[in-house]
């Protein structure tokens, strides 16, 4: 395998020193893979690029405009977790906003699977996108006339190994989750502008994420991740309706409450319930089940990662080694 050290996308502000810590050089002499594979492939339009003459137009109206959508999927011990799941997500998405995905779905499976194939993994994440393509500068999408596919592989974890074990803290930011009559969450869009201004407000508050309410005060969910709080051994999730990404993840843990045999539902969800909450966690497929432990300078529950979340995280990983789309046959 051609892989170099996992890439955090998070890291979370503090970490607990160890024997093994590497102090890295501030300035490396050569650039390291932002994927975390050395000699990495990168599918554009049906041809494999390294990751170094991986090019996109600057014409291209996911550049310019962000308009485009994309999905990130996982792939564990050699299997693509709930890959069909998140190709109905991106096709939905695709014919929300009038984009015509150039290619079948069957194919598109393919694509997916040769560029993990190519990149030599058997665990990883794959981010695959959907341009509206080479356009002029003006705004009509009329003018983009060829959709182009990215599709990327790559070693990563959302955060570092201290916050799952421990718990990160939240802080609720000013930034309000869009208004789905502006710019509906369920488009999985390439403009996560909104989320990444959430996400600057995290970042100078000193907290690992944001928490995002939507016009209305309520919970709708954190910058990448569906919110689910626990109280009275049940478990509560804002509802698509406040504002929330139908998360794949989030879908999961319906399924596994239903095993364990605990209750679940949807309801409209305030800061006041996250404070009183004896549990919280996060879910999405990059960062999987994480549990919080702080919101806004108060502690959840006993501040550690409460039992139900961890039966739910140990469900998830089994059901992540145990089911997905085959990569090698």
């Amino acid at each position: 395998m051609k892989t170099t050290d996992t890439t955090v996308l998070d890291e979370p502000k503090i970490h607990e020193p160890t024997d093994q810590a590497v102090i890295e050089p501030a300035i490396e002499s050569r650039p390291r893979p932002a994927t975390g594979i050395k000699e990495a492939k990168i599918y554009i339009d049906g041809k494999f690029y390294s990751e170094a003459n991986a090019k996109v137009s600057v014409l291209d109206h996911g550049l310019l405009y962000g308009d485009g959508i994309f999905e990130g999927i996982r792939f564990y011990n050699g299997r693509v977790f709930r890959l069909e799941e998140h190709l109905h997500r991106l096709w939905d998405s695709a014919r929300s906003i009038c984009l015509e995905i150039p290619m079948p779905m069957r194919d598109m499976t393919e694509a997916v699977l040769e560029t993990i194939r190519q990149n030599h993994l058997r665990d990883g994440y794959i981010r695959l996108l959907v341009t509206r393509g080479i356009g002029n500068l003006g705004l009509n999408p009329a003018q983009c006339k060829h959709p182009s596919v990215i599709i990327i592989a790559a070693t990563i974890a959302l955060y570092h190994e201290n916050i799952y074990r421990k718990g990160l803290t939240i802080v609720t930011c000013a930034t309000r989750r869009s208004n789905p009559a502006a710019l509906n969450p369920a488009v999985k869009s390439l403009n996560y502008l909104n989320n990444v201004m959430a996400r600057i407000e995290a970042n100078l508050a000193g907290a690992d994420e944001a928490l995002m309410l939507n016009d209305a005060g309520n919970v709708a969910e954190c910058t990448a991740d569906n919110v689910f709080i626990i109280k009275r051994g049940q478990i509560f999730t804002p509802p698509i309706t406040a504002g929330a990404l139908r998360g794949i993840t989030r879908s999961i843990v319906f399924e596994i409450a239903g095993e364990l045999g605990i209750k679940i539902m949807e309801a409209d969800i305030t800061r006041h319930d996250v404070f009183i909450a004896d549990e919280c966690f996060l879910t999405g497929t990059a960062a999987e089940i994480v549990p919080v432990v702080k919101a806004d300078g108060r502690l959840i529950g006993n501040s550690k990662p409460g039992p139900i979340t961890a039966r739910t995280i140990a469900r998830f990983h089994a059901m992540t080694h145990e089911t997905g789309t085959p990569i090698f046959v």
